[in-house]
């Protein structure tokens, strides 16, 4: 017999909290579709311009999508929390290691997106920003460092026997079919604003950038599932898609001005208005668009030993993307 400590209230707990954030995330998604008619003709908030293709109409769409998005996560993964199924403790830890990736600018978009709808006080204000902050720099590694545990692995382990085909994988692969999915889907967000879509120094729109982007959204569609099966050319593929990407992206914008933008996008005039203010730089937005890109970049190049080989129902490794340790 194994000497463990068991934490099966610990995970249980986690399950419905996680549950309960996932169900409410449901429910606030719908909700929030009713934002589109406050700013629509005849509504609360409505300004001239407010139509597809608007930074606003965007900005109610991306929100919303977050909604569902975040349940479509939160809520299997409470549920496998609540049941002890073991396929959550890699779940978790790519989730987690996915978010130290990607948190800090998605929070960002998050805080701008949020002041830019709704009013908080001073003290409101002071609390959702140190929650985000908390949610980046705290509950990350406080959540690898427990799921990492021997005590973790042996509780669901010894409640559910069976291996999944997600401890036939290590960890990194599933972080970079993660990364994968979240550029998939974050690919789709240009399309809201005039199929913006950048290609090494000229910023390409409308239909022409509507079909790059499905391009784009098709190569990394069939990379992601070479990467799931741990293909040696979706590693090659993988580190030239995003190497093109971020260089893509961040050689436009280093040539392209924020008034440039701003004036390419067309956005209505109460909008411009507001967004001209904007104390920001082109080259600000390539770098908070490409080193994300670059950060994948990365986790694909040191996990070149994991590709190649066909996954095996082997145990799952606590080690993070790359085979660094995490201590």
């Amino acid at each position: 017999m194994i000497d463990y400590r068991d934490r099966r209230t610990i995970l249980v707990t986690l399950g419905i909290v996680l549950l309960l954030a996932g169900i409410g995330c449901a429910f606030i998604g719908p909700v929030e579709l009713h934002v589109f008619y406050l700013f629509s003709a005849g509504g609360r908030f409505h300004y001239e311009g407010f139509r597809f293709g608007s930074f606003m109409l965007g900005n109610i769409a991306l929100q919303v999508a977050g909604y569902y998005l975040i349940a479509a996560v939160l809520i299997p993964l409470g549920y496998g929390h609540v049941a002890l199924r073991r396929w959550v403790r890699p779940a978790a830890l790519a989730l987690l290691w996915t978010w130290l990736l990607l948190g800090l600018p998605l929070l960002v978009v998050l805080f701008f997106m949020t002041v830019s709808v709704k009013a908080f006080s001073t003290a409101g204000g002071v609390v959702f920003v140190v929650l985000l902050g908390a949610s980046y720099f705290l509950v990350p590694w406080l959540g690898i460092r427990f799921y990492q545990g021997r005590n973790v692995r042996s509780t669901l382990e010894a409640r559910d026997p069976q291996p999944g085909a997600l401890e036939a994988r290590p960890v990194a692969i599933l972080v970079i079919c993660l990364l994968d999915l979240f550029f998939l889907i974050a690919l789709h967000v240009p399309l809201l604003y005039r199929g913006l879509f950048p290609v090494f120094g000229t910023l390409v729109g409308d239909l022409e950038g509507t079909y790059l982007t499905a391009a784009a959204v098709l190569g990394l569609g069939l990379l992601l599932w070479g990467t799931w099966q741990q293909r040696a050319w979706a590693w090659w593929g993988s580190a030239a898609f995003y190497g093109l990407l971020a260089a893509s992206w961040l050689v436009t914008f280093a040539q392209t001005s924020y008034a440039e933008l701003l004036a390419w996008l067309q956005f209505a005039p109460t909008e411009m208005e507001a967004l001209s203010g904007i104390p920001l730089q082109g080259y600000e937005i390539g770098l908070f668009v490409g080193l994300p890109m670059l950060a994948c970049l990365a986790v694909i190049l040191a996990s070149r030993r994991h590709f190649g080989r066909s996954p095996a129902p082997a145990t799952l490794s606590s080690r993070p993307p790359g085979g660094v340790s995490a201590g």
